[in-house]
């Protein structure tokens, strides 16, 4: 095996869409790719110092939405202009806005899922920014984006993972096992 020493190289890495709201009440939203589950109803997500941190210290609500296929380039623009510099970046990403019913954040309805969530607690926080780990509030999906059990469908969201090493997005993929069943094969013998 080769040794590439110390990288962030976490794999897959979520396109996680951070909603909040700007001190004069407009919609703005920061591309995110190191987050993750913290515990059952909460998220982690490292933040730097952005627009969204900065909203974040005025309401702890916002909304995280998971980038897909069809949400990637206005995904990748929302992630490299900053709202201080273009304050009408949400108009650009032509994205259908609507206020959350559960937090005071804006979700993006373009996207197949969206966690309404509320800041718990900061790790770490400096000039550079810090951790946040979030209670998710709410969970919102897309009724086209339903299996027929009625539950989320996590295959035709076609959501996508930022690749750390050479810098782009891959579509996930197809189902190929089943959790908590397939291990038991092993078991058998």
């Amino acid at each position: 095996m080769k040794s590439f020493g110390q990288k962030s190289w976490m794999l897959p890495q979520p396109v996680l869409i951070i909603g909040t709201y700007n001190n004069d009440g407009t919609p703005n939203a920061m591309n995110a790719a190191w987050g993750g589950q913290w515990d059952a109803k909460e998220i982690v997500i490292s933040m730097g110092a952005h627009a969204t941190t900065e909203n974040l210290n005025n309401c702890a609500d916002f909304t995280v939405a998971f980038a897909t296929k069809e949400t990637m380039v206005a995904a990748d623009y929302v992630g490299i202009v900053s709202a201080k510099d273009q304050p009408k970046k949400i108009e650009k990403t032509g994205w259908n806005v609507e206020k959350s019913t559960n937090v005071n954040a804006p979700v993006f309805t373009n996207f197949p899922m969206t966690l309404e969530c509320r800041l718990v607690r900061k790790i770490d926080e400096s000039a550079e920014g810090y951790y946040i780990v979030a209670e998710i509030v709410n969970i919102l999906v897309n009724e086209n984006f339903l299996a027929e059990d009625g539950k989320p469908d996590v295959e035709k969201m076609q959501l996508i993972t930022y690749d750390p090493i050479h810098h782009g997005y891959i579509q996930l993929g197809e189902r190929v096992g089943n959790a908590f069943a397939d291990g038991k094969l092993l078991i058998k013998r």
